[in-house]
């Protein structure tokens, strides 16, 4: 058995996810078609307004790829201070890296902004179909890399910004 193999048997879909990311796809890899590769400082990402499915006040860069179509992407979201996300799913796991601030990430289907707080560096990885939510206390902007479409179910549907 391939240390390879171990590491996915022990970490699970995630791990080898994140793997395949950074190792590329083959055919399906994030760079397929492209010529040049893509290189951004801090200063040069752009953020602009969040997207429908996300309530008020998010911003959004997109790194890689492009998180309403099938495939690898990798986005930054900057939240301002007092940010909730309701509890939701996805249909896609969620690798979520904290760039700057500090975020609350929590499992569950009710909103309660106990947990605690993860600042700059933490690292988050969210299976597919778990109920969670999120609270940002101050400016934050997080990384989120995934296999697109990027989606979310809002467990309330009152809680759906796009039924608003």
């Amino acid at each position: 058995m391939t240390h390879f193999t171990r590491l996915i048997e022990r970490r699970g879909a995630t791990v080898a996810l994140a793997l395949i990311i950074s190792l590329g796809a083959g055919s399906n890899s994030l760079m397929a078609g492209d010529s040049a590769h893509s290189v951004k400082t801090a200063d040069e990402v752009e953020f602009g307004a969040g997207p429908p499915l996300l309530p008020p006040g998010a911003e959004l860069a997109v790194l890689a790829g492009n998180p309403g179509e099938p495939g690898v992407f990798v986005i930054r979201l900057r939240f301002p201070e007092g940010y909730v996300i309701p509890p939701h799913t996805h249909s896609m796991d969620e690798l979520v890296t904290v760039i700057s601030g500090q975020i609350g990430i929590a499992m569950g289907e009710t909103l309660d902004q106990k947990g605690p707080l993860l600042p700059a560096g933490s690292f988050a990885a969210l299976p597919a179909n778990m109920a969670h939510f999120a609270w940002a206390n101050e400016i934050t902007v997080v990384q989120i890399a995934g296999m697109g479409p990027f989606d979310i179910t809002y467990l309330e549907k009152a809680d759906d910004p796009r039924t608003n």
